[in-house]
């Protein structure tokens, strides 16, 4: 999806996330989505810990 955009793609998506949000508010929206990943990603292990979990009970029964 993103391997027919280049470098010149890129600078102009950054400079209009630039125009729309401001500098300051960047760091505040890195952190927001670092901190959203995560918690997908704990989600996602929690999901899979539980699911064989309870596989492993259905197995001992």
């Amino acid at each position: 999806m993103f391997g027919s955009l280049g470098l010149p793609e890129l600078l102009i998506i950054l400079a209009i996330i630039l125009v729309v949000f401001g500098a300051g508010r960047l760091p505040q929206l890195g952190r927001g989505l670092g901190e959203g990943i995560s918690n997908f990603k704990a989600g996602l292990s929690k999901g899979k810990e539980d699911a064989n979990k309870q596989l492993d009970e259905k197995k001992t029964t």
